[in-house]
């Protein structure tokens, strides 16, 4: 595993577990095996409804607490300072733990900064190890750190070959914030997988597709959280810190850009 260090020196694995739709007994098993295989970052989100499930999931696991990284995201309709505070203590709960690794306001709302004072509050009281935004665009981030007290640790976003936000990632850089990606495979979109030139670049490193694309976003430093159910996707996943993109295959990548999101948030 590869790590990075976040503005206020707190370190986090590149490369996690993405928990959307992993509900129930399944997902309960899912998240098991995938701690189990060795993943350590977990992200969740109170929008998935399955943060009860991520804590059940830890705690049989039997993993040592300190060796997790948890992350989740608080949204509508906690949008008020209290509300967001009472939000931090019902995650903390469904979760089993004292403490969130990460916590993310889910996407940009007109009382954001309101929210954030709750997670400021979270955060100087040991209750969250690092706190950040999500589904922010370049305007909305200059916005907000105008306006925040603690610049943000990260900004997660859809990121991935055909929407690779390298202006967005530059922009925040310059401020210490590190952009997270989520959907690395674009859901599906754009036929990735037996792209051509993907697989070409695969084969030349005996890589599938999807090992080439999560390690795309690797050597430009972004973490990012590809969700998986079978054992043997969850290996392959993990399989990826044992070669390097050269600067061909890299130019070959980036020119799959089309700037374009599958989901609306932008």
């Amino acid at each position: 595993m590869e790590y990075i260090t976040l503005n206020n020196q707190v370190t986090m694995p590149i490369l996690g577990l993405g928990t959307y739709q992993l509900k129930g007994e399944s997902g309960i098993e899912t998240i098991k095996n995938a701690i189990n295989l060795g993943y350590t970052l977990i992200d969740t989100a109170q929008m998935y409804q399955n943060e009860r499930e991520v804590g059940i999931a830890i705690k049989e696991s039997n993993i040592n607490r300190e060796n997790l990284f948890i992350t989740t995201k608080i949204c509508a309709p906690n949008t008020t300072y209290e509300e967001a505070e009472k939000a931090i203590d019902v995650s903390l709960k469904n979760l089993q733990t004292d403490y969130i690794d990460l916590l993310l306001i889910h996407e940009p709302y007109d009382t954001s900064t309101e929210m954030y004072k709750a997670f400021e509050k979270a955060y100087k009281n040991g209750k969250i190890r690092a706190i950040g935004i999500s589904n922010f665009n370049e305007s909305e981030y200059l916005d907000f750190i105008d306006k925040c007290d603690i610049i943000p640790a990260i900004n997660q976003v859809e990121c991935h070959i055909l929407y690779n936000k390298k202006e967005l990632q530059n922009t925040m850089k310059k401020y210490g914030t590190v952009l997270m990606g989520y959907s690395p495979f674009a859901q599906g979109n754009g036929n990735l997988f037996v792209d051509n030139d993907i697989m070409s670049i695969g084969k030349k490193y005996n890589k599938t597709s999807s090992q080439v694309m999560l390690r795309y976003l690797i050597q430009r430093g972004i973490p990012t959280v590809p969700k998986a159910s079978s054992v043997e996707r969850l290996k392959e996943n993990l399989d990826v810190f044992n070669f390097t993109l050269n600067d061909n295959d890299v130019q070959i990548i980036n020119s799959k850009n089309q700037n374009k999101s599958f989901f609306g948030w932008d």
